[in-house]
C-alpha cells in the first residue's frame, strides 16, 4: 500500500487520475442505461445487444484512429472535437424515439466519437513518475478505474429503473461533459506532447506483446459485458439488485487490484489472473440467485483489474512513446469488439434460454482469455525487476567535422 501512496503524492498525478476517472465515468453508465432504454423502448433484450454491439464497433474503429490524430493535432483538440460529437448522439439515443436500425446507427455515431480519454492518460503518465513508479501506477489506475463499474450501474440502474430511462442516459452526458472538460482542462495535457509516429496505422500490431494484450482484453471485457447483460436480465427492471450484484462484481476487482495488482510481473502473471476470472465466471452460471451471484462474481473480479494492470504494462515495455497512444487504442478496440460481441451474444440467448446463457458466453469468453496468454507466454515480457516505461523515441544526430 506504501508505493500507493507515494505515487499519489506526486505533484499532479492525483488530480489527472481524478479527472480520467470522471471523464470515463459513462463508460460505467452508458452500456446499462442504453440495454434498459431500448429495452424498455423495444421489448427486446436481442435489439439492446445490437444497439450496445453497434455503439461499441464505432468506438473500436475509432480507437487507433483518434488516438493516432492526437499525435498530429495534439490531445485537447482530438478530445473536444469527439467530446461535443459524442455528447451529441448519446443525447439523440435518450430523447428521441427511433426504430431500432436508427438507434443502431446514432450509436454507431456515438461510439465513433467518444474521446479518446483512456489511451491519453496511458500516454501521459510514464510522464509523471519514475520507471519504478510507472507498474504501481497502471495497477493503481486499473483499481480506481473499478470505481466507475461500481458506482455506474448502481446510479444507472436507480435512475433508470425509479425516475426514467432517458434520465439515465441524460446523467451519463452530464457525467461526460462535466468530466471531460475537466480533464480538458488539466495542465498535464499541456505538458506532454505525443510525438508523431513514423510508422503506419497498425504497424504496431506486429509487436507480440500489443496483439497478446489486445486478443486478450477482448476476451476479458467480453465476458465482463455478457455478465452485465446477464445480471440485468435476471432481475429486470423491477428494482436495484442487478445494479448491487455489478458493485460487487466490481469491488471483487478493486480488492484484487489492492492486493495483487503491485506484484511483480512474469511470463505466467496474465494467464494466472484470467484463470481467477474464469473460475468465477463459470462458478456464477450454476445458480441465478442474488448471493450466489455476488459471491461468485465477487471472486471473479479478483481478477479484473490485476490483468488490466499487466496489459497495460507489457503494452508499456514493448513499444516507442511515439507508439503508445495508437497501441492503447488497439488494445481498446480490442476490449470494445469484446464487448459488442459479448452484448450481442448474450442478448440474443437471454431471449432464446433465459439469464443463464449470457454467463455461458461470459465462461467461454473467460476460458479462452486464460487459455490465450498460457499458451502465448512467450509473448509476455518478463517485467520482473525491468523497467516498464516506454522505448525512448531516437534521432539521428547530426555531428560537425572536426
Amino acid at each position: 500500500m506504501s508505493s500507493y501512496s507515494d505515487i499519489l503524492k506526486t505533484p499532479g498525478v492525483g488530480r489527472i487520475i481524478a479527472a480520467q476517472l470522471t471523464a470515463r465515468f459513462p463508460f460505467g453508465m452508458l452500456s446499462l442505461a442504453f440495454l434498459l432504454h431500448i429495452e424498455r423502448q423495444t421489448g427486446s433484450y436481442g435489439a439492446a445487444g445490437l444497439v450496445l454491439a453497434a455503439t461499441s464497433i464505432g468506438q473500436a474503429i475509432a480507437g487507433p484512429l483518434t488516438s493516432r490524430f492526437m499525435g498530429v493535432w495534439g490531445m485537447r483538440r482530438v478530445i473536444v472535437l469527439t467530446l461535443v460529437l459524442c455528447a451529441g448522439a448519446v443525447t439523440a439515443i435518450g430523447v428521441i424515439p427511433m426504430t431500432v436500425p436508427a438507434y443502431m446507427v446514432v450509436g454507431f455515431v456515438a461510439g465513433l466519437s467518444m474521446p479518446p480519454i483512456q489511451p491519453a492518460v496511458r500516454t501521459i503518465y510514464p510522464k509523471m513518475v519514475n520507471s519504478r513508479q510507472l507498474t504501481p501506477l497502471f495497477s493503481l489506475d486499473a483499481t480506481a478505474q473499478e470505481m466507475i463499474w461500481v458506482i455506474g450501474p448502481v446510479v444507472t440502474t436507480f435512475v433508470s429503473t425509479q425516475i426514467g430511462t432517458v434520465w439515465g442516459i441524460l446523467l451519463a452526458v452530464a457525467f461526460l461533459v462535466g468530466g471531460g472538460v475537466w480533464f480538458v482542462g488539466s495542465p498535464e495535457l499541456g505538458r506532454v506532447r505525443i510525438p508523431r509516429s513514423k510508422q503506419k496505422l497498425g504497424a504496431v500490431l506486429k509487436k507480440p506483446p500489443v496483439l497478446l494484450a489486445t486478443v486478450v482484453g477482448f476476451l476479458l471485457v467480453g465476458a465482463c459485458a455478457a455478465v452485465e447483460a446477464g445480471v440485468v436480465a435476471v432481475f429486470g427492471h423491477g428494482g436495484g439488485e442487478a445494479g448491487f450484484v455489478l458493485a460487487i462484481f466490481s469491488i471483487g476487482s478493486i480488492a484484487g487490484g489492492l492486493t495483487f495488482g503491485h506484484l511483480p510481473i512474469g511470463p505466467w502473471a496474465l494467464a494466472r489472473r484470467m484463470l481467477i476470472v474464469f473460475v468465477g465466471t463459470a462458478a456464477a452460471a450454476g445458480a441465478m440467485s442474488f448471493w450466489w451471484l455476488s459471491v461468485t462474481l465477487f471472486i471473479a473480479g479478483i481478477g479484473i483489474a490485476p490483468a488490466l494492470a499487466v496489459l497495460f504494462a507489457i503494452v508499456s515495455a514493448s513499444v516507442k512513446f511515439s507508439d503508445t497512444a495508437e497501441a492503447y487504442g488497439w488494445v481498446g478496440t480490442g476490449q470494445l469488439i469484446g464487448a459488442a460481441l459479448g452484448s450481442a451474444a448474450a442478448g440474443f440467448l437471454i431471449d432464446g434460454n433465459g439469464a443463464g446463457g449470457a454467463f455461458w458466453v461470459a465462461g467461454v469468453l473467460a476460458f479462452a482469455g486464460f487459455i490465450v496468454p498460457a499458451l502465448g507466454r512467450h509473448w509476455h515480457p518478463d517485467l520482473r525487476g525491468r523497467d516498464a516505461s516506454p522505448i525512448p523515441d531516437t534521432e539521428a544526430v547530426a555531428v560537425q567535422p572536426s
